[in-house]
């Protein structure tokens, strides 16, 4: 087991596996192809579309295959190996066809590309050559507008205190708590407060929450309660599984505290509007 997991504050008492050594990043791209994830299509288009203005601001053509659907996750951590290698299949010979870096708005499907993958197909080592190849090419987009596009954005916001929730498996994964962070650190008008509980799970976990609902509920309840003991109303997060979660259990129990993908957040502040930017 490793350091704390990964330095959380300000509970710094959660331990993990090593962090994955620090990656190669390639120069920005012309293109890419942009993973929208079934969550983002079905329950936060929103974030998809200000995922998709944030790349073109950075002079990035996006490429959206119709055809994606799930990354295959929700099979694949509930043990379903063959219906996972069957989605996953499927989008490896969509995102195959171009040959771009693929971003996605998510840090638990993005580690489902990256780690997962090359797990389920590791018995098929033409397969795992394509997936390889892919893992390397895949980027949380978070991750991409900082260390790719070397974004730096201008706040045009009114003054701010938010909250940042990173999902444990983006976190894990991804180090995307640190990719958010970073990006937030750069809008000088907002204020970024810790909250107990950050690296811990929302209680989410994809059919997690369906097979043990009581224990999902006590866990956001947690999450929720450490949210608003921070006296902010608001938090951001990476990953739409967490805030459909999260926000959902807020909204139900009149909880005081609203959530918003981060990608909309970065765009609605660097447009100096209060909320997303739909023309």
């Amino acid at each position: 087991m490793s350091q704390l997991f990964y330095d959380a504050a300000p509970n710094a008492t959660r331990v993990s596996p090593e962090r994955e050594a620090d990656r190669h990043y390639p120069e920005k791209p012309e293109a890419v192809t942009l993973f929208g994830t079934c969550v983002v299509d079905l329950f936060f288009p929103e974030a998809g579309l200000d995922a998709i203005r944030l790349l073109e601001r950075e002079g990035v053509r996006v490429h959206f295959p119709q055809e994606q659907s799930c990354c295959g996750q929700p099979a694949w951590t509930s043990g379903y190996r063959d219906e996972a290698k069957a989605v996953a299949r499927a989008q490896l010979d969509i995102l195959d066809q171009s040959g771009l870096p693929v971003v996605v708005p998510s840090g638990s499907c993005a580690g489902m590309f990256r780690h997962h993958y090359p797990a389920l197909f590791a018995d098929e080592p033409d397969t795992l050559k394509r997936v390889e190849t892919l893992a390397e090419r895949t980027f949380e987009l978070t991750e991409f507008l900082l260390k790719v596009c070397r974004v730096q954005l201008a706040d045009r916001g009114a003054p701010s205190k938010i909250a940042l929730h990173t999902s444990c498996s983006a976190r894990r994964e991804m180090n995307t708590h640190l990719h958010a962070r970073e990006l937030l650190q750069q809008l000088g008008a907002v204020e970024r407060v810790d909250h107990d509980h950050e690296s811990e799970c929302c209680g989410f976990g994809g059919t997690f929450a369906v097979r043990h609902p009581e224990i999902s509920s006590a866990m956001v309840s947690e999450k929720v309660d450490a949210l608003v003991d921070t006296g902010t109303r608001q938090f951001v997060t990476t990953d739409c599984g967490c805030l459909m979660n999260i926000a959902g259990y807020a909204e139900k129990n009149q909880k005081p505290v609203e959530g918003q993908h981060i990608l909309s957040f970065l765009w609605s502040r660097t447009q100096g509007k209060g909320g997303s930017s739909h023309e």
